[in-house]
């Protein structure tokens, strides 16, 4: 593969080199031959060295881990990084579209801190089928290319299977990456990665008059729809530490993400999130919070605190504007109204509806939603509705918690037949959905909990 890695430009402080570990028994599990044809590659599952390069065992390819930081749920770690990732590089297709490409899984780092930089075929599972069916459900995200069984032990709390995900991104620059060099008062480092950054994902910023603010701006604004995309369907990231907002405003790192159920405007799945950090109703906030964590590493380069902080709040009503606007169309209003979206949540939360099948009542049987406490009154002031809008934003599939954890546990025993079942059904989430895969979870199927899984 013909890698252009343009990361290694920068200073040697940004990254370190390094090769995968040895897994000379990995076992190909599945192979994204759209997304590859999307990047150009020229590969299929045909091809011999497919398994060699995807398990980080083609020793050639200059394969580096990246340095960042990170607030971990709102605590600084000035030393995070790969731990257990590794850019092979980056390529450009037809188009001009330009891609990393990184393993997860491949082993240790000098990032590792004290971890086996390994990954159990469980976070792989997970990442493949939710990332692709984001991408399907029309959210900016990162994407999964290539799903590999390393055939080696992984020691968690159990001894597990272990895997190696080759995720396709944008580019894996994070606020973190900025608070890297932030933290160490590195002013050089920080307007070189500033630059590139703009160079790579904002360029018609180059040249302009005050680049660095308008950095701030698109980025406040490519998340603010990205929350909002993932709010208005159902979705809780789980973990928006500033090591996993991609200043590209791609949806990244796919740990203990879920998509709700019953809906709960304070719901968490993240086991370790126990006071609700990042509940699916205080994203907004997480965001805002974000990005101001992003705004304070750039005032090295534009030294004006005052400018700075009237310049972030005039960012925040982005947020609020960019959700209200998503949800108002998920009820089929053409002009946003906020009072009739907060009360149609709180209708389903009282009645405990499940999120995604009550949207799609909503448009195909509205009638049905009368039986429910509250809504007759809600649907008798509820005028013309666009039902084209409600049908672009309100999905018939969504991976469920309880269907991916079925995957997982099969796959854990070598039976990968579900996995690929429910990747070929979330293609196309927004046309007709087997049956089976709509249902909520049944009592004993719910899943209460999710996890990081490294």
């Amino acid at each position: 593969m013909d890698f252009d890695n343009t990361y290694t430009k920068l200073p040697s402080h940004f990254y370190q080199h390094v090769k995968a570990a040895d897994f000379p028994n990995s076992e190909l599990i599945a192979f994204n031959q759209e997304l590859s044809d999307l990047l150009e590659l020229k590969l299929n599952e045909a091809n011999p060295d497919l398994i060699k390069i995807f398990s980080g065992q083609d020793k050639k390819i200059d394969s580096i881990a990246l340095a960042y930081a990170g607030h971990q749920f709102g605590h600084f770690n000035p030393r995070l990084g790969d731990g257990r990732a590794l850019l092979l590089g980056e390529v450009t297709n037809s188009k001009g579209q330009h891609f990393d490409i990184q393993l997860k899984g491949s082993g240790p780092t000098m990032y590792s801190r004290n971890g086996d930089g390994f990954s159990a075929i469980g976070p792989v599972i997970r990442e493949y089928l939710v990332s692709e069916a984001m991408f399907n459900l029309g959210v900016p995200t990162t994407r999964s290319l290539c799903a590999v069984a390393t055939n080696e032990t992984v020691y968690r709390e159990q001894p597990l299977p272990g895997g190696i995900l080759t995720r396709v991104a944008a580019s894996h620059i994070r606020i973190g990456t900025f608070e890297y060099f932030a933290g160490t008062g590195d002013k050089n480092a920080l307007k070189q990665l500033a630059d590139y950054t703009i160079q790579r994902h904002y360029p018609e910023l180059v040249d302009t008059d005050k680049p660095y603010l308008k950095l701030i701006e698109a980025c406040a604004k490519n998340w603010s729809k990205l929350i909002a995309k993932w709010m208005s369907l159902g979705f809780i990231h789980g973990v928006m530490n500033t090591d996993n907002m991609a200043v590209s405003g791609e949806t990244i790192d796919y740990g203990p993400c879920a998509f709700m159920d019953h809906f709960k405007f304070n719901q968490v799945y993240s086991y370790i999130d126990r006071h609700g950090r990042y509940a699916y109703g205080n994203q907004i906030n997480i965001g805002k919070w974000n990005l101001s964590r992003f705004a304070s590493t750039l005032l090295i380069l534009t030294e004006d605190v005052s400018e700075m902080q009237t310049f972030i709040e005039t960012l925040y009503p982005h947020y609020d504007q960019a959700w209200l606007e998503a949800m108002s169309h998920k009820i089929g209003l053409t002009d946003p109204d906020q009072e009739k979206v907060v009360t149609f949540l709180e209708l389903m939360e009282k009645n405990q509806l499940d999120f995604t099948n009550t949207f799609r009542d909503l448009i195909s049987n509205p009638g049905s939603l009368e039986k429910y406490d509250g809504f007759k009154t809600w649907l008798e002031d509820w005028h013309q509705p666009d039902l084209e809008k409600m049908n672009q934003q309100s999905p018939k599939l969504i991976p469920r918690n309880h269907q991916i954890e079925k995957a997982i546990q099969l796959a854990q025993h070598g039976d990968y037949s579900y996995f690929n079942y429910l990747n070929q059904s979330f293609k196309k989430p927004f046309e007709i959905a087997p049956t089976e895969l709509t249902l909520p979870p049944t009592p004993n199927e719910v899943v209460k909990n999710t996890f990081c899984g490294t």
